[in-house]
């Protein structure tokens, strides 16, 4: 069998920056066990498959090395870079059909992709022993723990906390969820920053986490007073994310969104045969 594939930097201007992900365009779905061994022969963060099911509509799954997950920012804005920019996809939006419901991108004029996600609003952690674990991982007691609905998540006092921390990824993945969250206020480039850490999802540090701002958006507009953000992920390649909260407008919306934008890049395409 041979299958396309496209390697993308998401939510960064270039090579090099961002958070890589696999982009395996199909015609019909394999067995679920032979896209789970092409997303570890990747050792990319996900491997993204998506199949045509209508006009400017797909199905969308995503794997990492380890797991298939439920929802995956990146893997989305880079599904949907491979499907304007090297499938010749004509219109503006398309939609997005996964675990988590139907997401849309959409192109934007300054040259952005935007996803429409789900807000995962963050809740006060009660856990006494996963608040001790995410203690245990940051080697320090952060000034907030919470937990959304895949992670947990913690805050620190200063950008510089954040970017210097090294955790114990033993504890971290202890704490149980998909991952972890720690967050602090901007350092004055941006509004807050961030880093993720999933080694229970198979995934050590990610670079640039498009899901996580489902919670990070939610929790910081709440902090600052308004709905527009602007996040960076402070991880070895970095990322920069554009956040907006939408709220919910009516009694049949199932929740506030979440729109995140960034840029992405091509960095290969290629062909796998198996």
């Amino acid at each position: 069998m041979k299958f396309p594939f496209y390697w993308i930097d998401a939510f960064a201007d270039r090579p090099f920056a961002g958070n890589p992900a696999g982009i395996v365009p199909l015609t019909a779905w394999p067995d679920d066990a032979l896209m789970q061994r092409l997303a570890f022969e990747h050792g990319l963060a996900e491997t993204a498959f998506f199949v045509r099911t209508g006009e400017a509509r797909f199905q969308l799954r995503w794997f990492t090395p380890a797991v298939e997950v439920d929802l995956c920012g990146h893997a989305t804005l880079a599904a949907a870079q491979v499907i304007f920019h090297e499938l010749g996809e004509r219109g503006d939006v398309v939609a997005f059909d996964t675990h988590s419901g139907p997401l849309t991108v959409a192109r934007r004029a300054d040259g952005k992709l935007e996803l429409d996600f789900p807000a995962t609003p963050v809740a006060a952690e009660t856990d006494a022993a996963v608040a001790r674990a995410v203690t245990a991982a940051l080697g320090a007691t952060p000034e907030w723990l919470g937990r959304s609905r895949f992670d947990r998540f913690a805050v620190l006092p200063t950008a510089d906390a954040v970017r210097t921390l090294r955790p114990d990824l033993a504890q971290v993945a202890a704490a149980g969820g998909r991952g972890l969250i720690v967050t602090a206020p901007g350092d004055g480039t941006c509004d807050f920053v961030s880093r993720w850490f999933g080694p229970q999802s198979g995934i050590p540090e990610d670079p640039a986490t498009g899901s996580a701002q489902c919670a990070l958006a939610p929790y910081w507009a709440g902090r600052l007073g308004r709905t527009a953000l602007h996040g960076r992920q402070l991880s070895a390649r970095g990322g920069d994310l554009w956040c907006t909260l939408v709220p919910s407008t009516g009694p049949r919306q199932a929740g506030d969104r979440v729109k995140i934008a960034g840029h992405a890049v091509l960095y290969l395409r290629g062909e796998i045969a198996v």
